[in-house]
């Protein structure tokens, strides 16, 4: 499997909390060559309770789990991080991982797109928006999510395992 990674992190904005202790990993193209095999992958490698849908078009977090998306049809621009995070272009069989807490946006999207999302261990995801009050709150939520036990595209081996170390 070819794949450039790029990982960058993003800070707490007042509105979003972020993680500021786990980067964003970007698997560009890990599944160009076979996206109707994003979810068997994820599910084969931990990452279950999944799901193909598309990405909401308002910024959201999660507070009591990790997430991963694979792209299985089309593009999105998406927002990761808040009102002045990235804007990413993803792309079919692209995967980001987002840390709990990570800010996400879809920007616009082509007619086709589909997006795979799972959670390490099944987990079910709580949906957050972004609420200047709740931020201690929702921080403390984060510091609880364990962190993953497998990387969802390279399973026990995989560079996520690398770039989550303590």
């Amino acid at each position: 499997m070819q794949t450039n990674i790029v990982t960058f992190q993003c800070r707490a904005d007042g509105e979003i909390p972020n993680n500021e202790k786990l980067p964003i990993i970007i698997y560009q193209q890990a599944f160009v060559h076979a996206p109707e095999n994003i979810e068997l992958a994820f599910n084969r490698h931990g990452w279950t309770n999944s799901w193909i849908n598309g990405i909401f078009d308002y910024h959201h977090y999660h507070t009591n789990t990790h997430e991963v998306l694979g792209v299985r049809a089309g593009t999105a621009v998406v927002q990761i991080g808040g009102e002045q995070g990235k804007q990413i272009e993803l792309k079919t069989g692209d995967v980001i991982v987002l840390p709990a807490g990570t800010g996400h946006k879809r920007l616009n999207q082509s007619s086709d797109f589909l997006v795979v999302g799972a959670y390490p261990d099944g987990r079910s995801p709580n949906v957050k928006k972004q609420d200047p009050g709740s931020q201690a709150e929702a921080l403390m939520e984060i510091k609880q999510v364990p962190r993953a036990e497998t990387d969802p595209v390279f399973g026990e081996k995989g560079p996520l395992l690398d770039y989550w170390k303590d």
